[in-house]
């Protein structure tokens, strides 16, 4: 509960659990309150008036507090699903996952409270990661991770980031540039951005394809300089854009709009799932007939098997953000009057269509992924959390090996609870109820917050996106941080002398700074 209104007629102010409560799992009421109360006497204090001081002090407070019920709900859902856990974990990690269950708790943090506890998890993760146990802990991170025949060097996903700078769908020296840094940064698992199967399928003009000769070749050019200067495997994630293409490149949008639309002699003609318009400043698209169907189902496998000739070590279809194949999975989009609208098991019937075909011509040893919408944040109109299972389960049975588990983005409408790894719990979920392989995705940013997700078994992978757009070299960086050079760790032998240098400065800053 969080009151709207903490203060009337700056004469009563509320504190405590008056202004607000959590679940009691996580011990929060007291502190709470004390805090409010030094933030109330605190901005007294300060501030110009007290009608001022109250005003700052519920705008301080009530994002505290947005943020400890948060964590409370975490822990609360932790509590209510204890068998899931209790099934899926030996009792190390149960008891490190509920240790962590509110986010807030993170590998750091169990470090200053029992080192030696936490070195004594660890090796235990390691034990079983490592044909021979090390003799030193390893951080999570840094475990590697088998997908059938796919062997990653650790836990690190640079996660699908569209780059919009391509020409005619071509992939060109940019392209290699900007995905040879990221696979040399030390990341397991590097994915392209958003790669499209048809010229109308793009979400812009700049987006890259896979549907014709001289853009399986620049793949390949790419594929082939990863895998011969790095240690990372190569993904590419294939999609259309459905109701959402035909729009400018984000630095080119108006400001006050949000995917903002071609001008009408730029655009293409849009096809979904329904005549239903992404947003109503955007173009109506057509409702797909089956002849189309047919028609976007056999692009998707010749994309596929122009992904395997370029040498991509997995392949990921993109099912999530209200592109095309998830505008048939959400009913917010999809609301169709035949066999494949209505019920959740309709909505998927042409998803599954197109990922079984795609399943059938791409290499049986090489891995599939699908990235989902687990939750649309759209209260009783969309897909619900419980959905979002189901959807996983459905396309693991139909062949996918590992679920990529994102959320929202089918309506510029939805409300998501958002806040640092808000998308775990969907990812926790599913990888421990329904016994898959996940990944996860969704403001991840900090070592702390990959090394907590695998230890505590919430994802077998964990993406990052805006943090390697800032640093290619995140994983290596993260690596010297910790004072960490063992398996899993890629470092490039031209750059030795660096990597030793940062791993040198951090354990001198981290010498001054317990000496203060």
């Amino acid at each position: 509960m969080l009151c709207r209104n903490w203060v009337k007629d700056d004469r009563i102010v509320l504190i405590g659990d008056a202004a607000h409560t959590a679940h009691f799992s996580i011990g929060s009421g007291t502190k709470l309150g004390l805090e409010d109360a030094i933030s109330l006497a605190d901005h007294l204090h300060n501030a110009p008036s007290v009608p001022a001081a109250l005003k700052a002090y519920q705008s301080e407070r009530e994002i505290d507090a947005l943020r400890l019920q948060n964590a409370a709900r975490n822990a609360m859902i932790w509590f209510e699903n204890v068998p899931r856990y209790a099934q899926a974990f030996d009792l190390k990690q149960f008891n490190y996952s509920m240790l962590t269950r509110s986010q807030r708790v993170s590998h750091e943090n169990l470090r200053l409270r029992d080192k030696t506890w936490l070195e004594g998890m660890e090796k235990h993760l390691a034990s079983k990661a490592f044909e021979v146990p090390p003799e030193k802990p390893v951080p999570p991170m840094f475990l590697p991770f088998e997908l059938g025949k796919l062997v990653l060097i650790n836990r690190v996903v640079v996660s699908p980031m569209s780059m919009y700078s391509a020409k005619d769908g071509v992939p060109d020296d940019w392209h290699l540039v900007h995905y040879g840094s990221l696979a040399k940064g030390g990341a397991g698992l590097v994915f392209t951005e958003m790669t499209d199967v048809s010229p109308e399928g793009r979400i812009t003009p700049g987006c890259t394809g896979i549907w014709n000769d001289a853009q399986e070749a620049a793949w390949k050019r790419i594929s082939d300089f990863i895998h011969e200067h790095t240690e990372a495997k190569f993904a590419l994630q294939l999609g259309h854009a459905g109701p959402k293409g035909a729009t400018k490149e984000p630095w080119n949008w108006d400001p006050k709009i949000l995917d903002e639309p071609l001008s009408s002699d730029e655009e293409w003609p849009l096809l979904s799932a329904s005549d239903i318009p992404f947003d109503s400043h955007m173009q109506i698209p057509q409702e797909m007939t089956p002849d189309q169907m047919m028609e976007i189902k056999e692009q998707f496998v010749e994309s596929t098997m122009r992904a395997d000739r370029a040498g991509f070590d997995l392949l990921e279809f993109h099912a999530a953000h209200g592109y095309l194949i998830s505008a048939f999975i959400t009913p917010v989009l999809n609301q169709r009057n035949d066999e494949y609208g209505g019920s959740l098991e309709n909505r998927l019937r042409y998803p599954l269509e197109v990922f079984k075909a795609m399943r059938a011509v791409w290499t049986e040893s090489k891995p599939m992924s699908v990235r989902i919408s687990a939750h649309d944040w759209m209260g009783e109109d969309g897909n619900t959390e419980e959905d979002g299972v189901l959807i996983a389960k459905a396309f693991i049975d139909a062949g996918a090996d590992i679920v990529d588990v994102s959320s929202g983005q089918i309506s510029h409408q939805a409300k998501p609870v958002t806040g640092r790894m808000f998308q775990t719990p969907l990812s926790d979920r599913i990888r421990n109820e329904s016994e898959v392989a996940t990944m996860a995705v969704g403001n991840i940013y900090e070592i702390d917050h990959v090394n907590s997700i695998v230890a505590a078994g919430r994802a077998d992978l964990v993406c990052l996106a805006r943090p390697h757009l800032a640093d290619p070299n995140w994983t290596l960086r993260s690596a010297a941080e910790q004072a960490y050079s063992g398996e899993g760790v890629a470092e490039q032998h031209q750059y030795f002398l660096g990597y030793r240098q940062l791993e040198i400065n951090h354990q001198r800053k981290v010498a001054m700074d317990s000496s203060n």
